[in-house]
């Protein structure tokens, strides 16, 4: 009897793919991460990422090509920000239907383009095909020195949870405009020990598992402190709608004390890594707590 990959999941298929995997010593980590990074110079690490967007699933038809080409560079510089990097290299292949007017090319490289420009992005090539549906898919070679890198598995008992900015409700708009954290990041590995991070993009609950995972560590977050957006239909969307990119981070307790006295940017802690259980708890105003079930956007 055939099996189909909805069977195992989009998380089951990737594992599958994983553990298959077999690299050399020049990659330092593969992938599982925001990014793979890649051995460089002696005081710095080369960050390697992609993203692939695709009409009726990252965007809807008839949606502005100027903020379809940018998301579409701007989700792979958040991968980059999630491990504390400059992007500075990018190539874009394109799949695009025939019957598209040039006018909509036009705006949907320009759309990349600009946002290239805006962080000091060489566009440097990329590959041309014709589908059915447009895709776009964006690797982008970054940079990070060895000492600011960040990944998810760093996460300790006791650090605090923070997250950047507000969540939910993002596939009302803010999925197409949002701005990768690239100046949050880079502000906070240069002055705080950041212990682990993740950018949010397939919901605050699946992508903070991510980090629990990775880190063999549990977590409670309190429903009072999730800064749930505007556009959000309540606490769910928060917890598990995603397209927000965002960033979730962790760092001790002595760290974020320096941290919630800075007023540069509006960082928001939600909760603690704890040891023990490895689960996410979500803790309500009359300190009921509940286990939350691992859950968010899945392409199958």
């Amino acid at each position: 009897m055939r099996k189909f990959i909805d069977s195992i999941g989009e998380f089951g298929l990737i594992k599958r793919f994983r553990d298959r995997i077999q690299n050399d010593p020049s990659v330092f980590k593969g992938s599982g991460d925001d990014c793979a990074v890649l051995k460089y110079t002696r005081n710095k690490y080369h960050l390697f990422t992609c993203d692939m967007l695709v009409e009726g699933v990252d965007f809807r038809q008839g949606e502005n090509p100027y903020l379809i080409g940018r998301k579409a560079l701007a989700v792979s510089l958040s991968d980059i920000a999630a491990c504390g990097g400059i992007p500075r290299h990018c190539l874009v292949s394109l799949a695009i239907p025939k019957k598209t007017t040039i006018k909509f090319a036009d705006e949907l490289f320009r759309g990349i383009q600009l946002l290239a420009r805006e962080y000091k992005i060489n566009l440097v090539g990329g590959d041309l095909s014709s589908a059915r549906q447009l895709i776009i898919d964006i690797s982008v070679l970054g940079e990070v020195e060895k000492k600011y890198l960040v990944l998810r598995s760093g996460a300790k008992p006791d650090d605090l949870i923070f997250v950047s900015g507000s969540v939910g409700g993002s596939i009302l708009g803010k999925h197409l405009k949002f701005r990768p954290r690239i100046k949050e990041a880079r502000f906070l590995v240069r002055n705080f020990r950041i212990n682990s991070m993740i950018d949010i993009s397939d919901g605050l609950v699946q992508d903070l598992g991510h980090i629990l995972e990775e880190s063999k560590a549990g977590a409670v977050i309190y429903k009072d402190l999730i800064p749930v957006s505007r556009q959000a239909r309540g606490l769910a969307d928060a917890l598990y709608m995603g397209e927000d990119y965002e960033l979730i981070f962790t760092l001790p307790r002595k760290e974020a004390k320096r941290l919630s006295v800075n007023k540069v940017f509006n960082f928001k802690v939600i909760g603690e890594i704890i040891s023990g259980q490895r689960n996410l708890r979500l803790i309500d105003n009359r300190g009921r707590e509940k286990i939350i079930r691992s859950k968010g956007f899945r392409h199958f």
